[in-house]
């Protein structure tokens, strides 16, 4: 005879929230790390800033790995093929800001629209059971830290 419950155990390496949440994560770290590169690269960094960025940027990825590890995700899980728009990060090493890539990927562009800056505008209609419950009328300006303040 085999357990009712079994059909209610959810293994986190196939379904939940959690790979979703630090794929999330993963895609901000990489973006915070193309951007750091960009201002170390226009010299617009201290070497005391530089040394905190990448001791804060090593820190947030042994987490991640850390929690892949303790929810049994694979590392590499966390990489979404979005199919004809192509993978959401790029491989390990293959993305330097500013310079082509033969891969592109989702960060990549977030990366180049963010140091270029963009403004989104649109509406968003939020409801259930065929009920409209929220609307949103949202106006975004994505830019970089050091073009907002400017």
């Amino acid at each position: 005879m085999t357990d009712s419950n079994d059909s209610l155990i959810v293994k986190p390496k196939k379904s939940g929230l959690a790979p979703l949440i630090l794929t999330l994560v993963e895609l901000l770290r990489q973006l915070m790390e193309a951007q750091v590169i960009r201002r170390m690269d226009a010299e617009k960094l201290t070497e005391s800033e530089i040394e905190r960025a990448a001791d804060s940027l090593q820190a947030l990825e042994k987490q991640i790995f850390n929690l892949c590890e303790v929810l049994e995700i694979d590392p590499e899980d966390l990489n979404l093929d979005l199919g004809e728009f192509g993978k959401l990060l790029p491989r390990r090493g293959a993305y330097y800001p500013d310079q082509s890539s033969s891969e592109s990927s989702i960060l990549e562009l977030l990366d180049r629209l963010i140091s270029t800056g963009i403004v989104l505008e649109g509406d968003v209609q939020i409801g259930l059971a065929d009920i409209n419950l929220i609307d949103l009328k949202l106006k975004l300006l994505l830019t970089s830290g050091d073009k907002s303040a400017s």
